[in-house]
């Protein structure tokens, strides 16, 4: 069917049953220090896309990554992720296999029982993976009947698992990347306005092209976090200590100008918290632009600039978050980071969209959660998809087999 544009098949729309399905899942998940799993949402939100195909009597071989290991590595192993997959699927049993490759592998993959879930070890143990190797590409593919992808996190990618199989296998996209799909298109091309953008974290040189487009299609960008400190210096506001990338300081001027060429709203602090990034014993100074002193950092936005923020988070109608707008693994410093949180889910009239890992990791309240219309899966994914609008794991799709 044609999904926002896209010539792609979704398994909700074609009843596969009885067949041996790939799944490519995004299970590269969270671990602490004891490698035991931290958040599981990712694992969470795959979860309707298996069910759905179980339901349908179908063998499931589940792919993923977990972390970039260089060879194999114990501490990178999927083990704790099928062990807790396995208490979230009750009653069928989920088996990892050590190496599909193996005459072992082989013969477990080829008698698997009607309610066995297979898993396959971190598929970057294997180096052909990044290299999206031919022939590995055909051994995977020599292990089912059908390739579902499910993993809009590495949708991005040009790897054997993400790209290559569509290209042996009929292929169909699953219920979590067709709904990133979904929300994402029609807030990039059909937007209720005003449309509100808010950009944070630390470099401006990985999200120069991003800003472009969005500035291209949005009434507001407000931006603040590291990346705001190289608009401040192009509009030669001194910063102190505080992190900037000089090298694109030109960049930013043209960003600023296309803004201007579009009538969209730049939205840069007006005033910011000052302090030492180690420091946590106080909450730092608050400073205007233009009063930062030498020898300090700028480390959050402040009231006068949060103030402003959410005056136009309020009157948005569609919102798209990505990046914290302060040093929020410092508690001193997390402030403008909750406020932005908090403001977007007190709007309840707009369409809120909330990505990246470092976002979703300054979230840290998840009484608000339900509060947000959607907390995608991929952060460098979810950039790319806004910038391109499209991903090399969702053409790959379009190609039929």
């Amino acid at each position: 069917m044609i999904k926002n544009g896209f010539d792609i098949r979704t398994i909700e729309d074609a009843k596969i049953e009885g067949k041996k399905i790939i799944v490519r899942v995004d299970f590269n998940i969270s671990l602490t220090e004891k490698l035991t799993i931290a958040d599981d949402a990712r694992i969470r939100q795959s979860l309707p896309t298996v069910q759905l195909l179980l339901k349908n009597n179908n063998k499931l071989i589940l792919i993923s990554h977990l972390n970039r290991p260089e060879k194999r590595d114990p501490k990178h192993s999927l083990k704790v992720v099928s062990r807790h997959l396995q208490t979230l699927l009750p009653g069928y049993t989920v088996i990892l296999i050590d190496d599909f490759l193996t005459d072992k592998g082989k013969e477990m993959i080829a008698h698997q029982k009607e309610n066995e879930i297979i898993m396959l070890e971190n598929i970057r143990f294997y180096r052909e993976e990044k290299k999206n190797d031919g022939a590995f590409v055909q051994k995977l593919s020599e292990l089912a009947d059908i390739y579902v992808n499910d993993a809009f996190g590495v949708s991005h990618r040009n790897d054997a698992s993400v790209v290559g199989l569509p290209h042996f296998l009929p292929s169909y996209a699953g219920i979590l990347l067709s709904k990133e799909i979904e929300i994402i298109g029609n807030a990039l091309k059909k937007p209720k306005k005003p449309l509100v953008v808010i950009i944070g974290g630390a470099k401006i040189s990985t999200k120069i092209d991003l800003i472009g487009r969005l500035i291209e299609i949005a009434d507001y960008v407000l931006i603040g976090g590291g990346l705001a400190n190289t608009f401040l210096c192009a509009q030669e506001y001194p910063i102190g200590k505080s992190f900037c990338e000089h090298a694109h300081i030109d960049q930013a001027k043209k960003l600023l100008f296309l803004a201007a060429q579009k009538n969209t709203a730049v939205i840069l602090p007006s005033d910011v918290v000052i302090g030492h990034p180690k420091n946590s014993e106080n909450g730092g100074e608050v400073r205007k632009i233009g009063e930062v002193p030498h020898k300090v950092s700028i480390l959050d936005i402040g009231p006068e600039t949060q103030a402003r923020f959410g005056s136009i988070i309020a009157k948005a109608k569609t919102i798209i978050w990505n990046g914290p707008v302060g040093y929020f693994e410092n508690s001193s410093f997390k402030r403008g980071t909750d406020f932005i949180y908090y403001a977007i889910a007190q709007n309840a009239d707009a369409v809120s969209i909330v990505g990246g890992g470092d976002t979703l990791a300054a979230i840290s309240n998840e009484e608000y959660l339900h509060k947000i219309t959607h907390i995608s899966t991929g952060g460098g994914a979810m950039l790319e998809f806004i910038e391109k609008g499209t991903l090399p794991g969702i053409k790959a799709l379009q190609f039929k087999v």
